[in-house]
């Protein structure tokens, strides 16, 4: 199976680590050239959505990856990735991908000091440990079909919509790998 891990900026190498200790081959996907024709997922990692939405665009990856989501391709967005993702970013307009069906709002708990950590329920997933750094979270939810994976402090920060998970916490910086697997196993 090809994945492929978006390595502009950000946690990429959290994520290849994860992929590392599940056994599961991955692709640095750094400029165009590299994304394989038999791509088959994609990682877009946490870190700063502004830089890595212009990366997208000037290395001319974002028409192809965006097409591969849209053929339905599994996709885990996580926390920058979230907000790739989004349809909506509350107060900005967006030139991600715009395929997730959300409207969302960028370093909603404020600034680094904001950060912090909880355990939830992610899907079916109990337990689960939950690294929130200058976290989005999702303001609301666009079409009936995307799926609310967790609520933490009463707001949306994880959501599933067809083959595409977004999460505005950090899977990738836990030694849990659940959601690595639930990803893999879309």
């Amino acid at each position: 199976m090809a994945v492929g891990i978006l390595a502009l900026q950000g946690a990429f190498i959290e994520h290849a680590h994860s992929l590392e200790q599940l056994s599961q081959d991955y692709i640095l996907l750094r400029k165009k050239a590299d994304i394989p024709k038999n791509l088959e997922r994609l990682i877009l990692p946490g870190g700063e959505s502004t830089v890595q939405r212009k990366l997208l665009h000037e290395l001319d990856l974002y028409s192809v990856l965006k097409e591969k989501i849209l053929e339905d391709m599994p996709v885990l967005g996580t926390c920058a990735g979230l907000i790739l993702l989004a349809g909506e970013i509350a107060g900005e307009e967006t030139d991600g991908f715009r395929t997730l069906p959300v409207l969302v709002r960028r370093n909603a708990y404020g600034r680094q000091l904001g950060s912090f950590s909880a355990e939830g329920t992610v899907g079916e997933i109990s337990n689960f440990p939950l690294r929130f750094i200058r976290a989005p979270y999702i303001e609301k939810i666009l079409n009936p079909a995307v799926t609310v994976l967790n609520l933490t402090d009463q707001h949306i920060t994880a959501v599933r919509y067809r083959n595409q998970i977004g999460t505005a916490f950090h899977p990738e910086l836990t030694e849990d790998l659940r959601i690595h697997k639930m990803f893999l196993n879309l």
